[in-house]
Formats: structure tokens, C-alpha cells, sequence
């Protein structure tokens, strides 16, 4: 090694310092978003560190707290000095959702793979360096958790679920099993490159699918267990919320950049229907002698010619909100109240 802290590795100079800070560098964040979970987090933290203990490199744990009302924080905190856990909280300043939650734990993530799961203990820790290696391994971008033997009840969360990934399979064009499941393992990189907003976390396959070629997302199954404390946030009425995300989700995927086309189409077709209307009550008029003033079928011509030109309108004024869109803005759809770590909380 020469006075200049510098070696020779494969036929190439690597300072020392670069070599060393590689390896030390985080290889996974796991972000667990909780609400209200002041029972389950002490559990989690345990099983988590439990599940990581054989893992072999550096990994770090993010918890973000959507505003709970109960003692989950303070739980949390008793945890901040547990040896060989890295541990962040991150402390919202209200109720955001667990889509907000979820990107704010993305955003205070530095692994260059970031696990997310559920803070219930329905999502099993245990499969997450399986999960690592399985992405490694086939070379994803992406890997998703496939509940196969989901321990959830029938009527209230297996078949709005059912529904729910019937659905976005069919419009998405992304082929899983399971896209509610909160357990998967991304690439830092890609997924820092989604910005998840409103309630579309369980649309996050699709949204990688913008980003990526749908070959390198995959799926595994995971073990999946009853909840033991508190009560479901989800119930039927999430198939209703899932289908008019649906909508938004394939809007964006395909529109996004050109919502003028979406608008204008639609503008467009109406308008011809209009004029075949209109150019029929014109030769029934004058060539046929027949009076129209008094024909509904005039009245529908002329709403239909004013809703063409409000959505022709209306697609003019998208493109220019999408060409403001794409000028950039960074602000986030969520409040940190307060990042607490091991050093802040001394």
C-alpha cells in the first residue's frame, strides 16, 4: 500500500478509503409504516432483528408513524438503543395515509435495496434475505409477496382482494398474483424514481412499470399470518376505492405525458357524432321540407357539439398543466414532524 492509502485490486488502483466505504456501505433499509400499532411494534422490532441477525451486511430499519393517536412512538423509541439495530423513526405530524407514509419511509431509506412490509405482524421478516437473494438472483428490479395462504377472513378481505388484483391485472397489463401485499423488495434506485401519491400504494407494480420493463418484476410467495393485535383498517369497501384508483392508475400510465390525446379523442369522437346528426336534420330540412326546430334529436346535436368542444378545451388546458407538471415539483404529500435516532434521542 503506498503512503497515498491506495492498493492494487485487479489490475487497478482502489484507494483504500473508497474500498472501505463500499463495504460498509447500507445494503437494505426495511420500511415499516405504522398507524396505531402500540402493541405490535415492540414484536415487530424483535422479530425483525431476529430475522436479520444472519443477514451478514450492513441493513438499517425505517419506521414512519402516520399519526398515531396511541403510544406506537413511544414504543418504538424504547428500541432506539438496542444493540445492532440501526434504527430510524420517523414521526408524521398527522393521519397521511399509508401511501404518504410508505414514500416518506422511501425517502428517509439509503440502502440500495429497500424492503417495505406491514407493521401488523401479518408480513413475516423472516422471508426478507430469501426475498434479497431471489432478487439478486433473477435480476428484478422489483419483488413482490404473494400471500398463497392468506390467513385473512373470507368476506371482508380475501374477495374484495380477489377482486381488487383480478382488476388490475386486466387494465394494467402486469401480470400478479397478489398486489396488496405490502411485502416487497425494490432496487433504491428504481423505486426513488416513483413518486407514490393519494392511496395508490397497492399500485406500486404498476407504477415500476413505468420505470422498468415488466420483465423485471417478479413475484414469491411469503408466509402470511392472523393479525394478533388491534383491528383491520380495510374492509369491502376498499374494492370501490380500488376500482376508481383504477381509473386514475390508467389514465397516468398511458396519459401522462399526453393528456391533450386522452381529452381530445374523446372531443373528437363526440363532435363526429354530432355532425352525422346534424348533417341528417340538415337534409331533412332542406331537401325534405321537414320542420326540426321542435325534434329533440336537435337538441342532442347541439349538446353534443358543446361537449366536444369542452373536452377539446379541456385537453388544450391538460397539456399545459402536464408541461407544468414536468418542470418539476418536489413537494412531498407528507409533514415529518421528526426524524428520531439513536443520536437525536441522547
Amino acid at each position: 500500500m503506498s503512503s497515498r492509502g491506495a492498493e492494487e485490486l485487479d489490475g487497478h488502483t482502489v484507494s483504500t478509503d473508497a474500498r472501505e466505504g463500499a463495504e460498509n456501505a447500507l445494503e437494505l433499509s426495511i420500511v415499516v409504516p405504522l398507524f396505531n400499532e402500540e402493541e405490535s411494534v415492540g414484536p415487530l422490532i424483535e422479530r425483525i432483528c431476529t430475522a436479520m441477525a444472519g443477514f451478514g451486511k450492513p441493513w438499517d430499519l425505517v419506521l414512519v408513524d402516520d399519526g398515531s393517536a396511541d403510544a406506537t412512538v413511544l414504543r418504538a423509541r424504547q428500541s432506539l438503543d438496542r444493540e445492532g439495530l440501526d434504527l430510524k423513526i420517523v414521526e408524521l405530524q398527522r393521519n397521511f395515509g399509508q401511501t404518504a407514509a410508505m414514500q416518506a419511509g422511501i425517502d428517509t431509506a439509503t440502502g440500495r435495496l429497500i424492503a417495505t412490509m406491514d407493521g401488523d405482524l401479518q408480513n413475516d421478516p423472516k422471508d426478507i434475505p430469501g426475498m434479497v437473494a431471489a432478487l439478486e438472483e433473477r435480476k428484478l428490479d422489483l419483488l413482490v409477496g404473494w400471500r398463497k395462504n392468506r390467513q385473512d377472513d373470507l368476506l371482508m378481505r380475501k374477495i374484495p382482494s380477489w377482486i381488487a388484483n383480478y382488476l388490475i391485472g386486466r387494465f394494467t397489463g402486469v401480470k400478479l398474483h397478489d398486489y396488496g401485499c405490502s411485502l416487497k423488495i425494490y432496487r433504491g434506485a428504481i423505486i426513488k424514481q416513483v413518486q407514490l401519491m393519494g392511496e395508490m400504494h397497492r399500485f406500486i407494480p404498476a407504477w415500476v412499470a413505468g420505470v422498468v420493463p415488466g420483465s423485471r418484476i417478479g413475484e414469491m410467495p411469503v408466509t402470511h399470518h392472523a393479525r394478533q393485535y388491534g383491528v383491520s383498517k380495510y374492509g369491502i369497501s376498499r374494492t370501490f376505492r380500488v376500482i376508481l384508483d383504477l381509473l386514475s392508475v390508467m389514465f397516468f400510465m398511458r396519459y401522462k405525458a399526453r393528456p391533450g390525446h386522452f381529452f381530445g379523442s374523446l372531443g373528437l369522437g363526440i363532435g363526429a357524432v354530432s355532425s352525422l346528426i346534424l348533417a341528417y336534420l340538415f337534409i331533412d330540412k332542406f331537401i325534405f321540407g321537414n320542420d326540426i326546430g321542435t325534434r329533440p334529436l336537435l337538441l342532442i346535436a347541439v349538446m353534443l357539439v358543446l361537449s366536444s368542444v369542452q373536452l377539446i378545451t379541456t385537453g388544450i388546458l391538460a397539456e399545459m398543466l402536464a408541461r407544468a407538471y414536468y418542470r418539476g415539483d418536489d413537494t412531498p404529500n407528507y409533514i415529518v414532524r421528526e426524524v428520531i435516532t439513536r443520536e437525536s434521542a441522547q
